[in-house]
């Protein structure tokens, strides 16, 4: 008693913001919900963008993992589109760097599947295979079918995972947001779901051949769903991570706005009711953010001129709380699992139930603003929706990383 009665003391004693690395004395954690707070497993991001080192000016490790915490993350994956490109150890060396430097919470980095990102040559795999959770070309699709099979020979061998951003630009054919009802009504130049769909098949195909551990990142469309389900019946070692705004929008819900602009894009209604089958059945293994930060600048040209990418830490949780738990859609059990269990099992991210944790007042509503975000990027489709779920405190290793200003936690641990 006397050990819990100092963790009280210590969280208690946390000021809002500085000291995020304060020591707890005890991982006792309640379980159950006292004055509508409830506490949940530390949640898991295999997919975000920290774009450190070389784009800071969008976001930096310090502020992307700040906005983690806040969104009741302890893990996060960041993507290797950075510079410089980590495709050998010399290379990954400053990404390691800025982590060791400035994470608030683990941070898992990816290497990259080709050098430079570039499709033309694999990567030192084994060199970097230590230091990194697996490989990626996030941000472009791997075109040449020769190098992926390579790639995957070897991430095989290595015993870590490849995770495609699947697009084949050929088919993209310039266009920027979903070939549908919307870009043709407003003159905008369409994606189609194949440039997904078909890039999946032909990987798919080489994940049997090779035996890698093979996930598609970001799926968004019917069509990749059927595929990913038919491969896992015939024992692909596939898994698949969609978005939360591909769960809750679709190209009904587009406006002329950059923060509407993301890659994939937003698809139609039949394909976000695909992936809400897709979730109960089991073929959707897990959500990820895909949050990517830019600058103010770069994501008000609109639709048509804005770069790619919506940031997400800081709402997936509680957008999904919202429109999938409380909308009926499934329980908040399963919520979780999504979110925490399955990405942490698949990337063998360690997992520590007892000192990885955030206490979240599911009962609180409130309305998405960005310009509270932790995080450098403002860019969400969720701008204005009201939403319960607000993240009180995080704790990473028995560490506070995040308490929400004037949250008192101490009622927490007094019986």
């Amino acid at each position: 008693m006397a050990c819990l009665e100092r963790f009280a003391e210590i969280a208690c004693s946390l000021p809002p913001l500085s000291s995020v690395r304060e020591e707890f004395t005890s991982a006792e954690v309640p379980s159950a919900p006292k004055n509508g707070i409830t506490v949940l497993p530390g949640l898991v991001d295999v997919h975000v963008h920290l774009r450190e080192p070389g784009f800071l000016y969008k976001e930096t490790v310090a502020s992307g993992t700040l906005a983690a915490a806040a969104g009741g993350y302890v893990a996060v994956c960041p993507m290797p589109n950075v510079s410089p490109v980590p495709d050998s150890l010399s290379a990954l060396g400053p990404t390691l760097a800025a982590i060791e430097k400035d994470a608030v919470v683990r941070v898992y980095p990816y290497g990259s599947i080709t050098r430079g990102e570039r499709g033309e040559e694999v990567s030192d795999l084994s060199g970097i295979a230590p230091y990194v959770v697996g490989f990626s070309d996030d941000g472009v699709g791997l075109e040449d079918a020769a190098i992926m099979k390579e790639a995957m020979t070897r991430a095989a061998a290595l015993g870590k995972p490849v995770a495609a951003h699947c697009e084949d630009l050929t088919l993209r054919a310039g266009g920027y947001i979903n070939d549908g009802q919307y870009a043709r009504l407003h003159g905008h130049r369409g994606i189609s779901a194949e440039s997904e769909w078909r890039q999946i098949e032909r990987d798919l195909a080489l994940a049997r051949e090779t035996g890698v551990s093979y996930h598609v990142c970001h799926v968004s469309t019917k069509e990749s769903v059927v595929l990913i389900r038919a491969a896992k019946a015939e024992g692909v070692d596939v898994t698949c991570e969609t978005a939360p705004h591909y769960l809750v929008l679709s190209d009904a819900d587009l406006r002329e706005d950059g923060d509407f602009k993301m890659n994939p894009p937003l698809r139609s209604e039949s394909d976000r009711l695909a992936l809400i089958e897709g979730l109960l059945d089991g073929t959707v293994d897990m959500i990820a953010t895909d949050h990517a930060p830019h600058s103010v600048a770069e994501k008000s040209r609109g639709l048509r001129d804005s770069l790619m990418g919506v940031v997400g830490l800081e709402t997936a949780f509680p957008v999904l709380y919202t429109k999938l738990v409380l909308g009926g859609v499934l329980p908040l059990s399963r919520l979780v699992e999504l979110m925490s269990g399955a990405p942490a099992r698949r990337f063998r991210i360690p997992r520590d139930p007892e000192n990885d944790w955030a206490v979240w007042d599911l009962s609180e509503e409130y309305t998405v603003d960005p310009d509270a975000f932790k995080s450098k990027g403002r860019s969400t489709p969720f701008k204005g929706m009201s939403v319960f779920g607000k993240c009180k405190m995080t704790v990473c290793g028995g560490r506070a990383v995040w308490r929400e200003p004037g949250f008192d936690p101490s009622f927490l641990f007094k019986a």
